[in-house]
This record gives C-alpha cells, structure tokens and sequence, in this order.
C-alpha cells in the first residue's frame, strides 16, 4: 500500500469515527462476501490486501462452476465506496474489488467499464432502483423446519398501496426505512406494493457506481433487519400463484459531464433523439445479453403469461406494460426505466446492460423501432424481440453473442454464461408439489 493510499483510508474512516469495517465485494448473486477486521488490523491488511478469488467462479449455493487456480488475488480498496455500517457501533463498509486475474470478471468491474466508456463519450450517468420485496413471517430457522413450504405471510390481508397497511405496520416499516438510511443508501421511498407482504423500496438517483451499490445495500439491509427482528425478506422474483412477481427496475439518464444537463431532457417534451439511439441500442443489445439481467432460474417464472413482467423488447411514453418505458420531460426529471428485470437482478450487471447497450446505439447511430401501442403485459408486437424462455438458453444465447463479447468483454461473457448454465443445472431436476400434484397419479 503507497502511503498515500493509507493517508486516504486514515482519512475516511476518521471522516466516519470508524473502529471496525467489514471489507467485502458483492458477487454475481448479489452477496457481500466480506471480512470483518479492527481498524487497525484492517490498516495493516490493507498493505497487501487480498481476498479469494474464487467468488468469480461461485454460483449462488457456494459452488464452484469454473476456473481453474485458487488463490488469495490482489485486491485494490476503492476509498470513495466507504459509508457506514449500522449494525455494530463506529463500524463502517468499504468494497476491495478483485484487481488480479478475475479483475474483468467481476461485475462491478463490469459496470465500471461502461462507465468509463460513457465518460469518453462526455456523459455522466445518474441511475436508480425500484426493489418489490416479500416480507414473510419466518426466521431462518423456521423456513428450514417447514422444508421452505407452508410459510406464514406478513401483512396476509395487505392490498396495492394499502394505507390501511401501511398505517398497520408503520413502525415496522419505518425502522426497516431507518435500517436502510444508515448505511448510507440514498432511498427515496419505502412503501406497501400488491400482494401479502410485498414493499416497494426506491433508490434515489444517484451518480454512476453509487447508484448500484446503494441498491445492493439496500437488500443487503433490508435482509438483515428482516431476520434481527424474527422475518425473513425475499427478493425471489416469483414465490408460487399466492404472491405477486416482483421486479428490479433500473432507471437511467445521461448528463452532459460539462454542464450537468440531462441529455434526455427535450422541450417538447418528448423523447428526443438522444434517448431514441440508446432505446435502439438496448433492442439490439438485451435480448441476446438478457442473461445478464436475468441469471436465476426462477426470474423466468416472472415471466410466465398472466405477470405484469413484459414479455418482449418494446418501448413506448409513459405505460408500464413495456419493457422500456419512457419518462419523456423538458428538465431534469427526463429518463428512461428497464422494466424487465427482476429483484434479484445483479445491480451491477443490470446497470452495465442497459448502459452498454445503450450507449452502443448512440455510437453506431442506431435507429429506434416506433413505440409500441399501450396493451397488456403479454402483448407481443408483430417483429418485437421475445426473451429467452429459460436460463439455459439464455446462458447459450450470451455466449454465442458477438456484441456482448465486443461490448463487455468475452472473458466475462464466457465466465457468466458458464455461471447461468450452473446455475440452471442445480435445478433441472428439481420436482415441485405442484408437478406431482399433476403426474403423480396419472
């Protein structure tokens, strides 16, 4: 570590009255793997800091699905990602990314790549996060008892926007809100959604790498306060037919990195050309790279016929049945919102997906399709680009696609591809009570 390096981090965590720090990176299942260190056990660490590099070839159950030497790699601190951690006094949170061989494999590196691509083309980029979450009555250790099945609802009664919910369970709701502030995520709204148990939980926009790292500690500390207080929080994007799917929209604009004025925004009000590019761009780009939106094998149960998921690449002004939605103004308020995603998407990821794609229409110019009429969310326009039906063949669709590997690098689209087919064979075998419930008698 060069001592100007550990003047940088002396100076953070003395900014933050810092004593403990839990030093980590989220993964392609959107964990934290950390370590918890003192301060000055963390200093010193510092000084030749690694972590193992086998959290670019684990899937979400621990499991190895690729590479082929395990080592403690290098890792290299970014100072500016410190912020607080409330679960411990004077305790705070910092990321160290893998800086070795996995470096480009990582999805934080991942969405740092795309961002400095934006700043070449004289953008910033402001993002933000619309999270539906599952609250449930069940700590970890009676979810297990029960096998995962059977498990009690919180808020059963709960309707869409219910105030008489959000009323019910205000102190809850609030101390999760509270929960969520303190490690410095910038949220906007935290709020009753459709069906038992579901909240809604909004990020403010924020600049570049923050706005996804303020989304995976959101989760994070929803979580966390979910099971200090007896619930567990799900971001399972489709639980069974008693519960809604939920989703994990990201919203996007483009700034001019001189003046700080929002490129979408148009004084007629509509969707000027700028933005039309980038909406082309992500109809070139998502469908072939979807998995990188979309890696567990239960989001595609979301988007099964009868969900508000939709279920094809389109965009238009205003509906929320597209896949792109527009949010067209004269100011600051301009963007645009990727609907498809579920809440588990990897922020990071789904971050880089729309940026990349996007900003690949702008530079190659691309012509948007015209906007879809306002139909329902199963509506497929005639010519509109269907997802993949499952992980699997989104796994191979990402493989086999020239401008993923152009766009983010064909050593991360090997490895993530190789993570989705892993992901997605843990459970071609698996047999739901519903199934037998339909065969097993013939």
């Amino acid at each position: 570590m060069s001592p100007q390096m550990n003047d940088l981090l002396e100076a953070a965590l003395a900014k933050l009255d810092a004593e403990i720090v839990h030093v980590g990176q989220f993964d392609y299942a959107s964990v934290l793997r950390e370590r918890r260190l003192r301060k000055a056990q963390f200093l010193d660490w510092a000084g030749d800091a690694r972590f193992a590099n086998v959290l670019a070839y684990w899937d979400s159950g621990d499991n190895l699905f690729g590479g082929s030497s395990y080592f403690t790699e290098t890792v290299e601190i970014d100072v500016a990602s410190m912020r607080a951690n409330p679960s411990e006094p004077d305790a705070v949170t910092v990321i160290a990314e893998l800086s070795g061989e996995a470096k480009e494999l990582m999805p934080r590196q991942v969405l740092r790549r795309q961002l400095e691509r934006a700043e070449a083309m004289g953008f910033k980029v402001d993002a933000a996060f619309e999270f539906e979450l599952i609250v449930l009555e069940e700590d970890a250790t009676t979810a297990r008892e029960k096998g995962f099945a059977g498990l009690a609802k919180f808020a059963p009664d709960n309707k869409c926007w219910s105030g008489a919910t959000a009323n019910t369970h205000a102190e809850f709701i609030a101390d999760m809100e509270a929960e969520i502030l303190g490690h410095d995520v910038s949220l906007y709204a935290l709020s009753v959604e459709l069906g038992p148990g579901c909240l809604e939980a909004t990020t403010a926009a924020t600049e570049g790498l923050r706005a996804a790292d303020d989304a995976s500690f959101l989760r994070l500390a929803a979580r966390s306060y979910a099971r200090k207080h007896g619930k567990t929080v799900s971001f399972m994007p489709y639980m069974g037919a008693e519960y809604p799917g939920i989703g994990g929209h990201c919203l996007m604009s483009l700034r001019n990195a001189e003046t700080g004025k929002n490129l979408f925004a148009s004084p007629d009000g509509k969707t000027n050309d700028l933005a039309k590019k980038f909406i082309a761009g992500m109809m070139a780009v998502v469908p072939d790279a979807f998995a990188m939106c979309t890696s567990s094998v239960n989001a595609y149960r979301r988007l099964a016929p009868g969900s508000w998921a939709p279920k094809s690449l389109t965009w238009a002004e205003y509906p929320f049945t597209v896949a792109v939605r527009s949010v067209p103004h004269t100011g600051a308020r301009a963007r645009l919102e990727f609907r498809v995603p579920p809440a588990d998407c990897n922020p990071y990821l789904t971050m880089a997906l729309m940026l990349g794609a996007g900003l690949d229409g702008i530079e190659r110019d691309l012509p948007a399709p015209e906007p879809s009429a306002a139909a329902h969310p199963d509506f497929v326009p005639e010519g509109a680009s269907r997802f993949p039906r499952d992980l699997a063949e989104a796994a191979d669709r990402l493989a086999a696609s020239d401008d993923a590997a152009r766009i983010f690098g064909a050593a991360f689209t090997e490895n993530f591809a190789a993570a989705c087919r892993a992901e997605y064979a843990s459970l071609a075998k698996a047999v739901s009570a519903e199934e037998r419930a339909r065969y097993l008698e013939g």
